[in-house]
């Protein structure tokens, strides 16, 4: 799992990401192109794919102090209690990025993970003590990560330069080696389960050398513009975002896109070396393998830094699936979400999930990528929710009014809004309905999610 990358960011989709690893990935498996996360901002997301819940049941709508009980019932429990061992290495952020991490195992060995390496994502590491960052501090780099994070965001907060740890100490270097390490010493009895969870490609653009100079600004494409549509139509989160975007060049966005398609060939890398300690194992043939991220980056779409919106920069997210033993690549382009990877590690586990909770298992789209599996993906955000079907992406605001829609056949790269236009009021009249019937049915029937405000 990657923390941040947009769908396009693999070179078999946009071909500005050199990722030959996860290239294989997709020849050997499943490519979704339809993947929308449940929520395009970091906390919410993450819970809603731990425990299968939508943010509208949570009541999490944001990057907010929160923090599952550890009664919830998750994923990770039910492939536990089918018989596998398992571990993350990496950031979860279900619970506040504070202290030290060190000291909340015994809360994600009850989340369901039994052997934890956790950090926290890029800006809490200036503060959050980790293992990771006990070695930053004991070999005499974390002051000067610090003193980078703060001149970033105090004078220029998309600025690109390498970061002061160096690929050694680098985060994701980090996650990727322990997982490495984990993989190669396993000698339990029981098979794995290792949850491998990047900090990266998140911001600051930061991707040390020699992932910094990778790629040239001049190879990147072009960022979109911000959708015109009609000046009657409701307003929404992201016309607030956009009127208090940066001031961003094209110079800006070419170079950021340069320094995050270096920081995901990085990710690639250590993605690989997984992959070549699974093939010496011998079990290569017998591993599910995921791809995913939690949200993407706009990275100057729309003039947009970051995420918290409906636009596909920042709400369609990377899948690939293969299943052991599956050989060939197949594309499907069945609206999915990202909740639905619980349910499916579960089904491969051999598990069942005898809990409330609304992902689906995506192995009849592994068995058959042409299956229907949701009439319609949705996200949330803010008070606000979006639906996107094989035709239409539609947004409501916080008052309950569709203020984005997009033609998503003929119109794949949102560049015209047609919120408000004449002519589209049935359409708006039904998709508004389809998503309130959503929000309805999607109502917990007297088993509530266990959840404590700022860890309480």
């Amino acid at each position: 799992m990657t923390d941040q990358q947009r769908a396009d960011a693999l070179s078999v989709v946009g071909g500005w990401v050199p990722t030959p690893n996860l290239d294989r990935l997709a020849g050997e498996g499943t490519r979704f192109t339809n993947c929308i996360t449940t929520s395009p901002v970091c906390v919410p997301a993450r819970l809603s794919l731990a425990t299968g819940l939508y943010p509208h049941q949570t009541g999490v709508w944001k990057n907010q102090p929160s923090q599952s009980s550890p009664e919830q019932p998750t994923w990770m429990q039910r492939v536990r209690a089918a018989g596998y061992r398992t571990s993350l290495f990496g950031k979860t952020h279900l619970h506040p990025h504070q202290g030290d991490l060190r000291e909340r195992e015994g809360l994600m060995n009850a989340y369901g993970l039994d052997d934890v390496d956790e950090i926290g994502g890029p800006r809490a590491s200036a503060r959050v003590l980790s293992h990771m960052t006990a070695t930053w501090q004991a070999a005499g780099v974390w002051e000067a990560y610090r003193a980078d994070y703060e001149e970033r965001f105090r004078d220029k907060p998309h600025m690109v330069r390498p970061s002061p740890l160096g690929l050694e100490h680098y985060a994701d270097a980090y996650v990727g080696q322990r997982a490495l390490q984990y993989l190669e010493d396993y000698d339990r009895a029981e098979p794995w389960c290792c949850w491998v969870s990047f900090g990266g490609p998140h911001e600051p653009w930061d991707a040390p050398e020699p992932y910094a100079s990778l790629c040239d600004p001049a190879t990147m494409p072009p960022p979109r513009a911000a959708p015109p549509g009609s000046e009657h139509r409701p307003r929404g989160d992201l016309d607030r975002m956009i009127e208090n975007a940066p001031v961003l060049s094209r110079e800006d966005i070419a170079t950021m896109r340069a320094n995050y398609a270096g920081n995901v060939a990085l990710i690639d890398e250590q993605i690989g070396q997984i992959f070549a300690a699974i093939e010496r194992r011998g079990e290569w043939d017998e591993t599910l393998v995921v791809l995913v991220s939690d949200h993407g980056e706009m990275n100057g779409d729309a003039g947009l830094m970051y995420k918290s919106n409906f636009l596909d920069g920042a709400v369609r997210v990377p899948l690939l699936v293969k299943r052991p033993g599956a050989v060939g690549a197949a594309v499907c382009a069945a609206p999915v979400e990202w909740i639905d990877i619980g349910p499916t590690l579960v089904e491969a586990a051999g598990g069942e999930i005898d809990y409330p909770q609304f992902g689906r298992s995506l192995h009849p789209l592994l068995n058959n990528p042409q299956n229907e599996h949701r009439a319609e993906a949705i996200s949330e955000h803010a008070g606000e929710i979006m639906l996107l079907d094989r035709e239409w992406k539609a947004a409501l605001n916080a008052r309950g009014e569709i203020y984005l829609l997009f033609d998503v056949q003929s119109d794949p790269n949102e560049a015209e809004n047609l919120a408000g236009r004449a002519g589209y009021g049935a359409l708006e009249g039904d998709l508004r309905r389809r998503l309130l019937e959503r929000l309805v049915s999607t109502q917990l029937q007297g088993a509530g999610y266990r959840f404590d405000l700022h860890g309480r």
